[in-house]
């Protein structure tokens, strides 16, 4: 066994362990330190991929960025969506696409940059075409998704697939459905193209077999020690959960319009309420009323009737009347007459 290939043990399985360290701490900081490791094992996938860097191992070549960083990236995806659910899935998949999508974004402006300096450097930062860009980020895109739906067909009672196998299975079916999209994407028409599918599906049987340990141990750890029970979820649900996120963002909108339109209404209620509230305190406190004639002095020494300071400083109304009293004492005659006709 060559020093290559050591060094490439060695890393492999450094990163698979601290992927799954730290989705095992996400009880105590929660995930977005695992989304961040996931988001820069992205970044360096690309790179490392870009470079080259590779092991010969019996006509069989090992590949750094799909050996050590991509297995991981799938490793950190699947304990995710097996202990955490589509949703934390999903922004699994989102971080690891978006990186995908700026690396070569950065690598451009790094390389116009080095140009525009007039540096030799450039060689640091090899390029990629669009197509296999494109291949990449599509293929990658497609076997996270198919891997949450893989793992929930094997996962039906009716088939009583075993952990261990439903596992394995799963997780060799994302990464020969990954040589079977990236390769045709990239490479279809090319000379060799068959030659190296062929060669790539032994070579990621291989990494399967060398990293499906790491998976099984953990999950049956965090199943048994930990508590963790592995929910049994429809077959598309990492689909039906983004129709799900949709629909509560609607219902959250409608909600948000529902709440402003109860603040207007709140705050046209206050603003009657507080001139009403004016109103009623102009006609509170010591009015100054004449003795004799009943007149009221405003605050700027004019004298008014009753009925018209009233008026101006309310809402009320006058209508005016005879009472019985005054009807006896200032119409005599007409109470008379009333009597009598009445007799």
């Amino acid at each position: 066994m060559n020093k290559e290939l050591l060094i490439l043990i060695a890393e492999a399985v450094a990163v698979y362990f601290l992927v799954l360290l730290s989705h095992s701490l996400r009880s105590r900081l929660g995930l977005a330190h695992f989304y961040a490791l996931i988001g820069s094992l992205t970044a360096v996938m690309v790179w490392t991929t870009d470079a080259g860097v590779r092991v010969e191992l019996g006509g069989l070549s090992l590949w750094v960025g799909s050996t050590v960083f991509y297995t991981a990236l799938l490793l950190g995806v699947f304990v995710v969506y097996v202990f955490d659910g589509p949703r934390a899935t999903r922004i699994a998949i989102s971080t690891i696409v978006g990186v995908s999508i700026m690396v070569p974004i950065v690598t451009f402006i790094l390389h116009l940059q080095i140009r525009l300096a007039g540096d030799a450097t450039v060689n640091y930062f090899p390029p990629q075409s669009l197509r296999i860009y494109s291949a990449s980020i599509f293929a990658a895109f497609a076997d996270l998704v198919f891997l949450a739906i893989a793992w929930e067909f094997l996962g039906k009672p009716r088939f009583k697939v075993r952990l261990m196998a439903r596992s394995f299975f799963t997780l060799l079916g994302v990464l020969w459905l990954d040589v079977l999209l990236f390769s045709s994407g990239a490479f279809a028409g090319t000379p060799g193209y068959l030659e190296t599918m062929s060669g790539t599906f032994v070579s990621r049987l291989v990494i399967c077999v060398f990293a499906f340990p790491f998976l099984y141990i953990y999950i049956r750890w965090q199943n048994q020690k930990c508590g963790m029970e592995i929910e049994n979820r429809p077959l598309l649900a990492i689909l039906r959960e983004v129709t799900e996120v949709r629909m509560e963002l609607s219902l959250a909108q409608q909600e948000i319009e529902r709440r402003k339109q109860l603040e207007k209404d709140k705050e046209g209620l206050i603003g009657s309420l507080r001139n009403a509230l004016d109103e009623v305190k102009i006609l509170r406190g010591i009015l100054p009323t004449c003795s004799y004639c009943k007149d009221i002095r405003d605050d700027e020494g004019h004298w008014h009737q009753l009925e018209t300071y009233i008026q101006v400083h309310s809402e009320a109304k006058f209508s005016h009347s005879i009472c019985d009293e005054c009807e006896k004492k200032h119409f005599p005659d007409f109470e008379k007459k009333e009597t009598k006709h009445c007799e």
